[in-house]
């Protein structure tokens, strides 16, 4: 009989109790302990799932789980770096949610320790498992659209500014929408076109909204204006290599008619959205839509757990990785950087 796998979690808050409840589903594996500062974070995973065993301290977590085998970072942005640099070099894999951390130059040291530990790292990009995204790979890998020329990805909100964590800290999270949810359009359309490596962008920012009172009704009011430091809109284009050019749209809070989450793909011979999913081509001289009977039904947070065990117990290959993590980073950094100095900037 094989041996069970052991989990433990480096942050106990909200995303870890998603993470703990799909990893239920994964036969063979047991969630063991679970580190963070908040005891009552804490004592709510335990209360909910049931973990044996609870530390203030990850670092102590890590020394005294001797039979540990894989550990979850779900801590805030600025911590994810430090966190699985630590449980790679205690001999852990390591599954670290989006964004993989505050900047590319983290990313690099987290990759780099991967590679000196020979542990695997797995980058929490749950969209790329949905099976609107497997679909319209499987697409382009087949050259059904030819050679890709334009991406758009949006992710927008009207009026959504997190009213709790630490959202609005650019301290904490390293920027705003971008960051936290344009990060996950970037990642699976990036992921769909074939993870093609970024080589310049442009991009600007601008907050308005978020940095005063809440003076209208919306579903998310009374946000922490006063320690607001991110931006409410994003827009950044990026080129790529082999010739394609990559736009994103990301919003807190922006003034458009409704919140659009969604990824359009141009390409020679086709092209495809996201939601709700179409191909579009020409067909016996007719320009022709098509809308699939049937994608599939997948999980995409249940499938990026799965898929993190598998790869670290199984050997599977892993789509998720670190050095995806990397390329998406430096397409956000390099948006950031591109609105300070008001022009286009290198991908590093």
């Amino acid at each position: 009989m094989a041996r069970t796998f052991r989990i433990a979690f480096i942050g106990a808050g909200g995303i870890a109790l998603t993470h703990i409840k799909h990893l239920k589903a994964v036969d063979g594996v047991e969630v063991v302990a679970a580190a963070d500062i908040s005891e009552k974070s804490l004592n709510r995973a335990r209360d909910q799932h049931s973990i044996p065993r609870l530390y203030a301290d990850y670092r102590k977590m890590l020394a005294e789980e001797k039979d540990l085998d894989a550990v979850s970072v779900c801590t805030p942005n600025a911590l994810h770096a430090e966190n699985a640099i630590a449980a790679l070099e205690a001999g852990r894999h390591v599954l670290v949610e989006k964004p993989m951390a505050m900047n590319a130059a983290e990313c690099r040291r987290m990759v780099e320790a991967a590679r000196k530990a020979d542990r695997r790292l797995v980058v929490g990009f749950q969209y790329r498992f949905d099976a609107r995204s497997a679909m319209l790979r499987r697409q382009i890998e087949a050259g059904e659209f030819g050679r890709i020329l334009y991406v758009r990805c949006q992710a927008l909100r009207r009026r959504g500014i997190p009213n709790w964590g630490v959202f609005g800290r650019k301290d904490l999270q390293g920027g705003g929408p971008l960051i936290d949810i344009g990060v996950h359009v970037l990642e699976m359309a990036h992921y769909m076109v074939g993870s093609p490596r970024p080589l310049a962008a442009t991009g600007k920012t601008w907050t308005y909204i978020g940095n005063r009172p809440c003076d209208v009704a919306c579903n998310w009011p009374n946000w922490d204006y006063k320690t607001y430091s991110v931006e409410d809109l994003a827009a950044g284009l990026v080129r790529l290599e082999g010739g394609a050019m990559l736009s994103i749209e990301a919003s807190f809070a922006a003034h458009i008619e409704k919140d659009v989450w969604n990824v359009q793909i141009m390409g020679e011979k086709g092209g495809a959205v996201w939601e709700p999913v179409q191909v579009f081509r020409d067909c016996g001289g007719y320009m022709v839509n098509q809308t699939p009977f049937f994608t599939g039904k997948v999980d995409p947070f249940e499938a990026k757990m799965r898929h993190f065990v598998e790869v670290c117990r199984d050997g599977r290959p892993c789509i998720a990785t670190g050095e995806h993590g990397l390329m998406v980073q430096q397409m956000i950094d390099a948006i950031y950087a591109s609105s300070e100095a008001g022009r286009e900037v290198p991908v590093e």
